[in-house]
């Protein structure tokens, strides 16, 4: 007995160029509804970076309004359905969009977070510290350093609210971003 094509693919010969499967395509739609709620999630600042026509943009307006629960779920579902429309390739630059403002956010947050280390170890250390400092940012005011930092040790000990601490944090960060600009 001669095996057929039909016995060896029981699926048939029709099905093998029926494009993505149906898994394929549902891992696509939750990832543009992912994106959707990533949209509707952004700041009006942080939306006009993104590049939305005018109809999607309205979708978004129209979703971040609605307060209900259930209902802004309906909304942003609604929101990726009309996104899915899309070709890949503005869904693509959506994505760069996103992807340059975490990014963007991933910077701040590590710069604020080494000059609150800087801010730390001058409240701790002393003049070391302070030279190590106006050795890396010679544009920084050593003696106003020098005095902010003494007296938000003071405030320290004394349990006082820390003027003199964000004084400080304010002008290291001045320092540390006019290095960054030059």
């Amino acid at each position: 007995m001669q095996i057929g094509e039909h016995e060896l693919n029981p699926s048939g010969p029709e099905q093998d160029d029926e494009g993505p499967s149906r898994s394929q395509l549902r891992r696509e739609a939750l990832d543009v509804l992912k994106l959707a709620q990533a949209l509707v999630d952004l700041t009006d600042a942080q939306l006009g970076q993104v590049p939305l026509g005018d109809d999607l943009l309205e979708e978004v307006r129209r979703a971040r309004a609605v307060t209900q629960q259930i209902a802004r779920k309906r909304q942003t579902q609604f929101l990726a359905k009309q996104m899915r429309k899309l070709d890949d390739a503005d869904l693509d630059a959506i994505r760069a969009a996103l992807d340059h403002d975490r990014n963007n956010i991933r910077r701040e947050a590590a710069a604020l977070h080494r000059v609150e280390q800087w801010r730390d170890r001058l409240l701790e250390g002393d003049d070391e510290t302070l030279n190590e400092f106006i050795a890396l940012h010679a544009q920084a005011d050593r003696q106003h350093l020098r005095t902010l930092a003494r007296q938000a040790r003071i405030e320290r000990e004394r349990n006082k609210p820390p003027h003199a601490a964000r004084e400080l944090f304010r002008a290291l960060r001045e320092a540390m971003d006019e290095r960054g600009k030059g």
